[in-house]
């Protein structure tokens, strides 16, 4: 399995509220046309309004590869720069786990 977490900090409101459309039509893609996906979490921070979470885990590196090459995800990355101050990703290695196969 492959996973990261990625921190998202949000300029404004309006950013954040966009944002959150661009997420919603990304999701669809994601859900509709990648079965190597396992889970594609979307969280907002309680108490932080503008900063999002995403955990996301993939079958594996290359699941995570084509992810990147959908044209859903190319969008997503090249729109998000217009509501994005700060961007943090971590890449995981699982340790353990609970509901997730092969773990």
């Amino acid at each position: 399995m492959y996973a990261l977490a990625v921190r998202f900090d949000l300029k404004d409101v309006a950013s954040a509220e966009a944002f959150d459309r661009l997420v919603e039509v990304t999701g669809e893609g994601i859900r509709r046309l990648e079965p190597g996906t396992l889970a594609y979490v979307t969280h907002h921070v309680d108490g932080e309004p503008l900063a999002r979470v995403f955990y996301e885990l993939y079958r594996d590196r290359t699941a995570f590869e084509e992810h990147e090459r959908q044209p859903h995800t190319v969008h997503f990355l090249a729109e998000r720069e217009r509501y994005v101050s700060n961007v943090r990703v971590e890449f995981l290695t699982l340790h353990t786990a609970k509901g997730v196969a092969n773990a």
